[in-house]
């Protein structure tokens, strides 16, 4: 019951953010996202959710836990502004 309780709370905090830019769309025209882009950001919010919690059970050092917490913020945010602006220039980049 308790796994279902942290799941339910990460997968509402991830719609409680993709709902910042859905909430956007209706009121300007510089927001334009389509069912992709919510799937995209949704899936990665949700791994990294998922992985957040999991560290923040799994590893017992405080100091390891903001170390890896603070990667996998960092990872998130690198792979972000890659699908976002193409940072790196990969193939999958935004633009």
């Amino acid at each position: 019951m308790i796994a279902l309780k942290r799941a339910s709370i990460v997968l509402g905090m991830v719609m409680l953010i993709l709902s910042i830019p859905f909430l956007f769309m209706q009121f300007s025209k510089e927001v334009v996202w389509s069912p992709t882009d919510f799937l995209v950001a949704g899936c990665l919010l949700a791994l990294v959710g998922f992985a957040i919690d999991f560290v923040l059970r799994a590893v017992k050092d405080s100091r390891w836990k903001v170390f890896i917490v603070v990667g996998i913020i960092a990872a998130f945010l690198l792979v972000w502004a890659e699908l976002a602006v193409g940072v790196f220039g990969s193939p999958f980049a935004g633009n």
